[in-house]
């Protein structure tokens, strides 16, 4: 596969998942979702446009790779599920109204919240040439620790900017039940966000030391 065919695949898988937002909603016309999908695939084309050629592969094939962890091959795909259940639930919330009109001003600042957490996702993607989507120690592409850029905040940021996003999600398109779905994504993020730091400590050269100095895992202060 192609960079070009590879590149292609992610950002139509990508796109796929934020329009369905729309199908739930049972409308077309919704800026502020409209805006949120756009944010979600702007980040997703750019991160793929300026990402280290080689993951692109990795990262297109990493559901065959022989040495992901075992555990990461259930939170993977629940990791991946989980924002698309808040879009699902917001759409359903806009149908059915479930929950009161938020505030215009909140909604902005959720859809903020939304672009600074693909922001800060990309910049991890950009910085690592190592982000794959799956948990393993990459051998066969020289796997090192990479402790530069955003990876000098929190060793997780990748991790951090998605938490970010799905924050924001509930508050741009106005829905309060969409919050009990970001419970959901937290609770799989700090698993694997803690299986991976451990497996990384256990079995990536010069992980310990990166860790020593970058404390944090996911949030400056707290964790």
């Amino acid at each position: 596969m192609t960079r070009a065919q590879a590149a292609f695949r992610l950002v139509l898988l990508s796109a796929i998942f934020p329009l369905s937002v729309f199908p739930f909603a049972g409308r077309w016309d919704w800026i502020m979702a409209w805006a949120v999908v756009a944010a979600m695939i702007i980040a997703t084309c750019v991160s793929r446009l300026l990402a280290h050629p080689d993951l692109i592969n990795e990262r297109a094939s990493s559901l065959r790779a022989d040495n992901t962890k075992p555990w990461d091959k259930l939170l993977a795909p629940a990791m991946a599920i989980t924002p698309l259940l808040e879009l699902m639930v917001a759409g359903l919330d806009e149908r059915y109204h479930w929950s009161a009109p938020l505030a215009s001003g909140l909604q902005i600042a959720g859809l903020a919240l939304v672009i600074t957490g693909y922001a800060i996702g990309t910049w991890a993607m950009v910085t690592n040439p190592f982000f794959s989507s799956l948990v393993r120690i990459q051998t066969d592409r020289g796997h090192h620790v990479i402790d530069r850029g955003p990876y000098a905040i929190v060793r997780h940021p990748g991790y951090t900017g998605n938490l970010i996003a799905c924050l924001g999600f509930p508050l741009a398109l106005s829905s309060l039940w969409a919050f009990v779905a970001v419970g959901l994504v937290t609770i799989v993020t700090v698993a694997r966000t803690q299986l991976e730091d451990r497996t990384l400590q256990e079995e990536l050269p010069g992980y310990v030391e990166f860790s020593r100095r970058t404390r944090f895992r996911l949030l400056p202060g707290v964790w």
